[in-house]
């Protein structure tokens, strides 16, 4: 694997603490963008995060962030923000504090500092907040003033553990927002999260984990089209739906075709969408029945991962 200077490279990466497996055999490289990182507690999510931004070091193998090693720290911490899960402050500290005094200590000058604090509380709508005392902070604003000290410094690459937790749905939309903006500027967004419905509609990649070993990666359509054992869910909404549900069974690799409650559509399991897809145009054309929507059901992170796992492998 060749890296470039723009990726983020993990080759053959392994990370054990004693004879507990953190991660195993890890290889990608992850372009600017965002990225889901997909998997239940356990996986090895926040292991491959730490050995991302250096806090902890690998037993085996390679990992450059943007050319750097995270085994050398002073450079490396200029280019990546980290946001992790835990929610914890110095003792009295103001928002505004918060995120100012990480930029002195790393050398930033007085003005300079003040300005990027200025800058990222607004980003994060903080600004009405920035000088109380986080102490008296809801935990959905606790969680944005955390996000805005991650990305104070201006990073390159910005890594996210549970990022929407606690955010109310204006937060969280203003949040979506706002990683949209990054990943646009090139940015690379590493982000995990259990609300995958959300972090879904904005994710150029994924990376599912199970049990410290990466399942798949890359994007999510791309993904989902590899699992070609599991037969695909494709919900029509359309009229004379009990005509299109036996029609169905006529072509090949229907599993299943359910009516919908309200009478106006039929969801078809299929091991072969593209018979399905002729079948449709097909009838459709005949007159038998008129379309109002067709849309796959299931290519979505939280299913693709529940194809790859099982059941046992729940993300909630």
């Amino acid at each position: 694997m060749t890296p470039a200077n723009n990726s983020v490279v993990f080759d053959n990466v392994s990370k054990f603490y004693g004879e507990i497996l953190g991660v195993n055999r890890v290889s990608f490289s992850l372009e600017p963008g965002i990225t889901s990182l997909v998997g239940p507690n356990g996986s090895g999510k926040t292991t491959l995060m730490n050995l991302m931004t250096g806090l902890i070091q690998p037993t085996t193998g390679t990992i450059l962030v943007r050319g750097l090693s995270p085994g050398d720290p002073r450079n490396l911490f200029r280019e990546v923000g980290y946001c992790t899960q835990f929610d914890s402050f110095p003792r009295g500290v103001t928002g505004y504090e918060f995120i100012y005094w990480p930029l002195r200590l790393a050398g930033i000058a007085h003005e300079d500092a003040d300005e990027l604090t200025a800058e990222t509380i607004e980003r994060v709508g903080m600004q009405d907040a920035a000088h109380r005392r986080v102490a008296g902070y809801s935990k959905g604003m606790r969680q944005r003033i955390r996000l805005a000290q991650a990305i104070a410094h201006r990073p390159s690459v910005l890594v996210l553990d549970e990022p929407l937790n606690g955010l109310d749905p204006m937060a969280r939309a203003e949040t979506l927002a706002l990683f949209r903006e990054l990943g646009g500027q090139g940015l690379h967004l590493v982000i995990s999260s259990h609300i995958l419905e959300e972090v879904d509609r904005i994710s150029d990649r994924v990376v599912l984990m199970s049990s410290g070993y990466v399942v798949a990666e890359g994007r999510i359509h791309e993904v989902r089209r590899e699992v070609r054992d599991q037969p695909i869910q494709i919900l029509v909404r359309c009229s004379n739906a009990n005509r299109l549900a036996a029609e169905a069974f006529s072509t090949d690799g229907i599993v299943e075709a359910k009516l919908q409650k309200d009478g106006g559509g039929v969801l078809v399991r299929t091991t072969d969408a593209e018979n399905f897809y002729l079948l449709l145009n097909r009838i459709v054309a005949e007159g038998i029945v008129e379309v109002d929507a067709v849309a796959p059901a299931d290519d979505d992170v939280d299913s693709i991962y529940q194809y790859l796992i099982g059941s046992d492998g729940n993300l909630t």
